[in-house]
């Protein structure tokens, strides 16, 4: 096996950007009444899903059941949109999460369904997330750190 670069090692000072953007989504997302820890935890699932990123599967599956979700959302999330276990807010944002990873234009419509759903506050730190949990896919792909190793808090 190829041994890859220890990314935190090597970037600490990054890794501190990027965990200070976790802490300011948290916070965000604990206090928001639409798109809640357990939301987010579902896009980062899904996102992850998309891209494929096995570590971050592992991770946000056991971080989802940690935040109450159940096994049955879970398994159901790659065929959410014909899945009858999502809220409204919850669909939005799982639309929106693959909208936006499939690097598709945003027209107003589609920005203005999202806003009178989830709000302004709420679209801006989805919409932070989102990037976020691209992100963190890409870096876990090129890394790859060990799948299992990731220990919820």
């Amino acid at each position: 096996m190829v041994s890859r670069a220890n990314y935190v090692g090597l970037a600490p000072e990054a890794m501190k950007i990027l965990m200070s953007q976790e802490g300011y989504l948290h916070k965000q997302f604990s206090q928001s009444k639409t798109v809640t820890i357990k939301v987010w935890e579902l896009v980062k699932l899904r996102v992850s899903q998309i891209n494929q990123c096995a570590f971050c599967i592992d991770m946000h599956s056991k971080d989802a059941l940690n935040q109450g979700e159940t096994s049955e959302r879970i398994f159901g999330l790659n065929a959410w949109r014909d899945m009858p276990l999502y809220s409204d807010i919850e669909l939005t944002a799982l639309d929106w999460a693959e909208h936006l990873t499939s690097a598709k234009p945003v027209d107003n419509q589609r920005y203005q369904k999202l806003v009178g759903v989830l709000g302004e506050q709420s679209t801006v730190d989805l919409t932070i997330a989102i990037n976020a949990i691209n992100s963190w896919n890409r870096i876990a792909k090129t890394f790859k750190p060990e799948v299992g190793s990731y220990k919820p808090h």
